[in-house]
């Protein structure tokens, strides 16, 4: 059975030193053995317990692994669409989509985006010709 001393569970679960005591003493998080040194709880309790104070994740719900976070950096609308440009981190990325669309979002020059890019193939070669 691995340990932690508690303050190592306080700083991996996001709370004080007083609180992970609590915790042991109401049954949440299992003590570790009593001993002359520092007191303990274990660790694998702690993993436990922050499984379960995980909040659910922030990003919609996708099967789109390529996630791009990033900054608007270019939008130009004309009557029924809209080209937007995302620089996130050294790519830039750039969209098609409906003005419609473009709008509701709020899409602007200097808004945070996240390109989301699910694709079965897409490959551009050029070919050094003589």
């Amino acid at each position: 059975m691995t340990q932690m001393r508690i303050s190592d569970a306080a700083r991996l679960l996001l709370v004080s030193d007083d609180t992970v005591r609590r915790w042991v003493t109401d049954g949440r998080l299992l003590a570790g053995p009593a001993g002359s040194g520092p007191q303990t709880v274990d660790a694998a309790s702690v993993a436990m317990l922050m499984v379960e104070l995980a909040p659910e994740p922030q990003t919609p719900r996708t099967s789109a692994r390529n996630r791009l976070p990033g900054i608007v950096t270019r939008v130009e609308k004309d009557g029924v669409m809209a080209l937007v440009e995302i620089q996130a981190g050294p790519h830039r990325v750039t969209s098609l989509l409906s003005r419609e669309s473009a709008e509701e979002l709020g899409l602007a020059v200097g808004v945070r985006a996240t390109a989301v890019v699910k694709s079965t193939n897409v490959v551009i070669e050029l070919e050094e010709g003589p």
